[in-house]
């Protein structure tokens, strides 16, 4: 009896610690206009990349502007939460990248009164962060039938920008519904094929891990490449180890190998560490940088990042 209720006890908890598991590791979603939406509405900023001139959503103009994103936002998130995923609200995500940039720029050095530095590439990585992004195009037709909405709704990762689920549809035709009630209920109608791309993908990262990018490149000036031998073994092997060693189910290929550079592609990594905190490309690079900073290496590693899902390591110095 003993026994029976030890293995009763034994399943309940183990249950129970599965469902928590399960439930700990859904993804974190961020709902925004699609690109060709902010272009249709003129919510594009313009800047000079290298001499060539590209254009970006502006979203935060898009919504001190416009009166439906909000509110269509709104209700493609409580659809979303109805399905047990978490919300990043992007609005407020927005604002807290303006304020901590407004502290940044008020923070002087005591010393000489110099102000923080940043370069180019930090710029560039102050972003809302979330592991799906949703994008979402509506366009209101007007019959005389009444008012409809057609819409396109997206989802990529954003770790690799695959894109990992989708659905479109119209809405019925009404008189008297808001745009977006039109909007929610057309997404309704068509939210269980796209909800189970979703979960689908979801099941796939929890098995087999999150995929991310990682190169391993030298600097001209350094004395080794990845071909010197050290204790009788190419360098390129020792990463291919360790590779080999801290991905999931050894997943991982190599797309260009040469003296002066590694491509990992298609690299699966954990999605949590031992202490249940996320891991994106920067912590999972880090272990590598540290295992090569370490005995017999003993190398100087810089590691870069871009996005939330590739990372560089640069061998030779800082």
């Amino acid at each position: 009896m003993k026994q029976r209720i030890c293995l009763f006890i034994t399943i309940v908890i183990y249950g129970a610690n599965a469902l928590l598991f399960s439930q700990s590791r859904k993804p974190t979603l961020m709902i925004l206009p699609s690109d060709n939406w902010c272009e249709q509405r003129y919510f594009m900023t313009e800047f000079n990349n290298q001499g060539v001139k590209q254009k970006v959503p502006n979203y935060k103009q898009a919504f001190q502007e416009d009166t439906e994103i909000g509110q269509v936002i709104s209700k493609i998130g409580a659809l979303m939460i109805e399905r047990g995923f978490s919300i990043k609200d992007v609005e407020q995500e927005l604002k807290a990248i303006e304020a901590r940039t407004g502290e940044d720029n008020a923070t002087l050095s005591v010393t000489s009164g110099s102000i923080l530095s940043e370069s180019p590439l930090d710029k560039l990585k102050r972003q809302c962060k979330a592991d799906i992004l949703i994008q979402i195009w509506w366009k209101i037709n007007r019959t005389k039938q009444g008012k409809s909405v057609s819409f396109i709704l997206e989802a990529f990762d954003s770790y690799t920008s695959k894109r990992i689920a989708s659905a479109s549809g119209n809405s019925k035709f009404s008189n008297s519904d808001i745009v977006p009630v039109l909007l929610e209920n057309a997404i309704r109608d068509n939210i269980k094929p796209f909800n189970s791309q979703l979960q689908s993908y979801f099941d796939d990262i929890s098995k087999n891990g999150r995929e991310i990018l990682l190169t391993i490149r030298r600097w001209n000036n350094w004395d080794k490449n990845l071909d010197t031998e050290i204790d009788g073994e190419e360098l390129s092997n020792y990463i291919n180890k360790w590779m080999k060693k801290n991905t999931v189910n050894k997943m991982f290929n190599v797309s260009d190998a040469t003296e002066n550079q590694i491509r990992f592609e298609q690299v699966r990594i954990p999605l949590f560490d031992s202490e249940n905190e996320p891991i994106d490309a920067r912590e999972f690079a880090k272990g590598l940088q540290n295992y090569l900073k370490s005995e017999p290496f003993n190398f100087q590693v810089k590691l870069m990042t871009r996005g939330l899902g590739e990372a560089i390591l640069v061998l030779g110095e800082k």
